[in-house]
């Protein structure tokens, strides 16, 4: 039986921002992503069949939304002047403070896209593999390699509390 969708924004609604924000970084964009993934999911929500694993498939939603932000971005121009970000209501109550959503942000594409949707997304390396392309092997050693360099970040003490390294 499906949930009412209201209820499975509820239950998947940080698991979907937390991988919006490891592919964007923090902020407007990850949360217009958020958003996206939401209103498609909403349309297609009649139509999905009983037997969807529901994390997954909006992770995987989640993820070509972030992407069509990503190239929306690179065509815009720069802005001039810098506005306020306002902080999301939902997700990681207290913000970045230990500078995590920085580090991950500075990784290679490849091994920030593996750790989101691996870690935070929650799925398997084929499938990550599916999304971003190559083998599982290849994205369990991107991920690996990923999650390698931010322990060294922070058993090395670049990060400071309060602010990203």
């Amino acid at each position: 039986m499906k949930l009412p969708f209201e209820q499975v924004v509820g239950r998947h609604g940080e698991t979907v921002l937390r991988v919006c924000r490891a592919v964007l970084g923090p902020g407007a964009d990850a949360d217009d992503a958020w958003s996206e993934t939401f209103l498609a999911a909403l349309k297609s929500w009649p139509e999905l069949p009983e037997d969807t694993n529901v994390e997954a498939w909006l992770v995987r939603v989640a993820g070509r939304k972030a992407i069509d932000i990503t190239r929306v971005r690179a065509r815009q121009a720069i802005p001039t002047e810098e506005l306020p970000e306002r902080p999301a209501t939902v997700g990681n109550p207290g913000g970045d403070e230990y500078g995590v959503w920085a580090a991950v942000s500075a990784l290679p594409p490849r091994q920030r896209l593996a750790i989101a949707y691996h870690y935070l997304g929650g799925l398997p390396h084929a499938e990550t593999a599916e999304i971003i392309g190559g083998s599982p092997a290849t994205v369990r050693r991107a991920a690996a390699d990923g999650i390698k360099s931010l322990r060294k970040t922070y058993h090395a003490g670049e990060h400071t509390k309060g602010a990203p390294r």
